[in-house]
């Protein structure tokens, strides 16, 4: 398997250890399982090699890891068209990392040097790289929502032909930004005019709290129904489930231009953030359950069972991915700080409306 600097997407998995057999997951072939399985270890690899850097203090600011949440991102991103738009939270570099960001750049911005995706300007938890369609990682809870939908509407509007994958967790689906957003995504769809594809990413907490210490109704879906918007939840650790749900669903929000939501189902492994050492809202015995199901091992015993490859293939496979991880890492230490002048770079838009108004 190449180790270059492009997309997940567009890079396969070390296809040499596909013996030809077909998998006993109906409609999935060896080669796809590969594929999702490639994703996830690149994800995986990276987040650890960004925790063990912030760890170290050589990330600033604050870093939220995807880990054991990889089969969600993976799942939906293959289904990715060049005129569709991707909008998340800041558990973001996955996303970035699946749409074809340099994970050099990734890494760099994490390290807030001047070679990062956004000149350093960023961080971990605002990335951005509009030319592979993610519009931003965004900080405040539930805020990047109605940007979502409204971006949607957009698009609908100029008969572009996209969707927004919109996602976000289940903290913030509290949030009043979140039902002001619905509430409209709802009332666009009436008329096809909102092809959002909301993906609640429930991952049992939002921050240190449990969803059943948080609402009076834990059928976090079913608050779409409120707005008129139908949803399905999905089993989140599971790759191919997510992978099915994502192109059925896709293709009908972009058929229809009416939104859906998912309720993918799934764990944060990983503290909520890098500098959650003590996690005392929750036992470690819960995590260790949990672990039980990590969608990557998950993964790897279904490509073992199904005889799509063997351990020395996947073995390539993450040592491959280790490597990228490490060259990202080697290259955000020795990339340089932004130039003082990027302070006044980007604080106004380039346009001669903007100017003359």
């Amino acid at each position: 398997m190449a180790t270059t600097q492009s997309s997940t997407k567009k890079r396969k998995s070390a296809s040499s250890g596909a013996n030809g057999a077909k998998p006993d997951v109906p409609g999935v072939s060896a080669e796809k399982l590969l594929e999702f399985y490639n994703q996830m270890v690149y994800v995986r690899l990276f987040e650890e090699a960004c925790q063990r850097a912030f760890r170290q203090g050589r990330v600033g600011g604050y870093l939220h890891v995807y880990i054991g949440q990889e089969a969600v991102a993976v799942g939906l991103l293959d289904t990715y068209q060049p005129e569709d738009r991707v909008i998340t939270a800041y558990r973001d570099h996955a996303h970035a990392l699946l749409l074809g960001s340099p994970p050099n750049e990734v890494m760099a911005e994490l390290y807030g040097k001047g070679t990062g995706i956004v000149k350093g300007k960023g961080g971990s938890m605002h990335l951005f790289d509009v030319p592979n369609g993610l519009m931003g990682g965004y900080g405040i809870v539930g805020g990047h929502i109605p940007l979502g939908v409204g971006m949607a509407y957009a698009m609908a509007y100029q008969q572009t032909g996209g969707i927004v994958q919109l996602y976000f967790g289940d903290g913030a689906i509290h949030n009043g930004a979140y039902h002001e957003a619905a509430n409209l995504a709802g009332l666009w769809g009436k008329s096809g005019m909102n092809p959002t594809l909301f993906i609640l990413e429930n991952n049992q907490y939002g921050m240190g709290t449990s969803v059943e210490r948080a609402t009076a109704n834990t059928d976090l879906g079913s608050k779409f129904a409120s707005y008129g918007i139908e949803h399905e939840k999905v089993d989140g650790m599971d790759v191919v489930a997510m992978n099915e749900a994502a192109h059925r669903l896709s293709k009908q929000v972009r058929e229809t231009g009416v939104p859906f939501a998912i309720e993918a189902m799934t764990y944060r492994i990983a503290p909520h953030g890098a500098a959650d050492f003590l996690e005392k809202y929750r036992s470690k015995e819960e995590v260790k359950e949990a672990r039980k199901r990590d969608p990557i091992g998950l993964l790897e015993q279904r490509i073992l069972d199904a005889g799509a490859a063997d351990e020395e293939a996947l073995e390539t496979i993450r040592k491959a991915n280790k490597e990228i991880a490490d060259a990202a890492v080697t290259f955000a230490e020795e990339s340089p700080d932004p130039d003082i002048a990027e302070l006044y770079t980007d604080v106004y838009a380039d346009s001669p409306e903007v100017h003359s108004a």
